[in-house]
């Protein structure tokens, strides 16, 4: 079943609309959905659709030849086969004169490293043939760093050819949603706080009776999908995956400045900063500076994909008595009671993407720039102060708390909310929102009443669209 990624494939038919060659690139972390997405797309349309593999140039050119064969079994008539890539680009943009033909080489990455040239000879192919046909060529690709530079970048024999670029991000909460139809809003959240926005996560989770038993067959058990993922996706996508893992689990654990990391893995801080920036790039982890601030020294890390901030929380120290089979021992002993303290993370996250979802909508007080968490120094009372999350625009400003909490949020709430937005001096006008997951006291929704500018959101407020 497909779900979500309409934006997505919206853009995708817009492009096939237009007339003349077209290519798209797509590309996003494994697992992320790019194949589901392209399918889909593909669906009631002529299309020749070659996912590449890890194998040498000419058993490359082999599987893609079968391929096209098959999309166009006429020509068997006459050959078995091509011999060079230029002879296959040249038919099917011959192909392509009469009709609208979609052709998908789906992790490119692959394709290039079993021939270097590859680049260049669909440059060449596209810029002598292509370009005068009904091609909608797709190059789609799972490792980021090559789709970003070898693709994308101004060194590449590609340069300037492409229509449109899709970054395929994980989804946010409410499309991960979609999954868990029959779940309680709390249970919808719990699900996308430990698996993450990857859809392949989400659909292992859902495929279980309840979410108790998707996170358990999935996480605590040693033959589950998602028991040795981490290290899995980790050997998959990078050179050195124990540094890599010990730099991961160090943030974790709380380490979140440069020099604590390096520290803490025992290497130097140039160093780490590289592979940090790594990281980063494949959205592992994030780089976050106080709202507003520019300094990239107050910059701290943490890691920010939902499914690897779990599994680092709570596999590792638990590794030995799950793989003696009590895993469901360890969930509910070391797990349940520590994961409302887990949430509260994830629903900030949540919050602010309900923020942008509504900012998109114009449903907000005011148009926003951006938002972020704030941090910074009270110089009166002379401690460090926190705000969940500032989203502005110009001279204005939206303060909003979010509160993961089991008994309903009172005013004190607010009035500390409203004491921490003062050292933000810099915005003139000043709006206040409230997330709660189980409500606001009476006390609270008065006091909202009465300044005006102060929403007051519950949790089945953040699924209506």
């Amino acid at each position: 079943m497909f779900l979500g990624r309409y934006s997505e494939l919206a853009s995708l038919e817009k492009l096939y609309e237009k007339p003349g060659f077209q290519m798209a690139i797509l590309y996003g972390r494994r697992r992320v959905g790019k194949t589901s997405l392209i399918t889909e797309f593909c669906r009631y349309k002529k299309h020749i659709f070659y996912v590449s593999i890890a194998q040498n140039d000419k058993a490359a050119l082999a599987s893609f030849s079968e391929k096209v064969l098959d999309a166009f079994p006429e020509a068997k008539a006459y050959t078995d086969g091509f011999q060079a890539w230029e002879t296959a680009f040249r038919y099917i943009a011959d192909q392509a004169k009469d009709e609208r033909i979609v052709l998908v080489i789906d992790e490119y990455p692959y394709l290039a490293s079993g021939n270097p040239s590859i680049s260049s000879i669909l440059q060449r192919s596209i810029d002598t043939e292509m370009l005068q046909t009904g091609l909608f060529l797709m190059l789609c690709g799972s490792s980021m760093s090559f789709m970003e530079n070898q693709v994308l970048g101004y060194e590449s024999p590609l340069y300037g050819r492409r229509s449109a670029q899709l970054h395929i991000e994980p989804f946010d909460y409410l499309d991960s949603s979609l999954f868990f139809p029959d779940y309680c809003d709390e249970d919808k959240l719990i699900a996308y706080g430990i698996a993450g926005g990857i859809p392949q996560y989400l659909g292992y989770i859902a495929k279980e009776k309840s979410l108790r038993e998707g996170i358990l067959n999935s996480f605590f058990d040693p033959t589950g999908p998602l028991y040795e993922e981490p290290s899995n996706f980790l050997k998959q996508e990078l050179r050195e995956p124990a540094l890599y893992n010990s730099m991961i689990a160090a943030i974790a654990s709380g380490a979140s400045r440069l020099n604590e990391i390096a520290t803490k893995i025992g290497e130097e801080t140039n160093k780490s900063a590289k592979y940090l920036k790594t990281l980063v790039d494949l959205r592992l982890i994030r780089k976050e500076l106080p709202y507003g601030e520019n300094s990239q020294r107050k910059g701290i890390y943490s890691v920010s994909d939902n499914m690897f901030r779990f599994w680092y929380r709570f596999i590792p120290d638990n590794i030995s008595n799950i793989e003696a089979h009590i895993g469901e021992t360890v969930f509910d002993k070391r797990v349940l009671s520590n994961l409302p303290d887990y949430m509260g993370r994830v629903f900030e996250d949540v919050c602010m993407q309900y923020i942008l979802r509504r900012n998109k909508a114009q449903t907000l007080p005011f148009w926003i720039n951006s938002v972020g968490r704030w941090w910074g120094n009270n110089p009166i009372q002379k401690c460090q102060e926190e705000i969940d999350f500032v989203a502005a625009a110009d001279k204005a400003a939206i303060f909003g708390e979010c509160k993961w909490r089991s008994n309903p949020i009172g005013t004190e709430v607010f009035n500390n909310l409203l004491k921490r937005s003062h050292l933000l001096q810099q915005y003139e006008v000043k709006h206040y929102i409230i997330f709660s997951k189980t409500g606001f006291t009476s006390g609270l929704k008065e006091e909202a009443q009465k300044h005006g500018n102060v929403e007051l959101v519950a949790l089945e407020e953040l699924f209506i669209n």
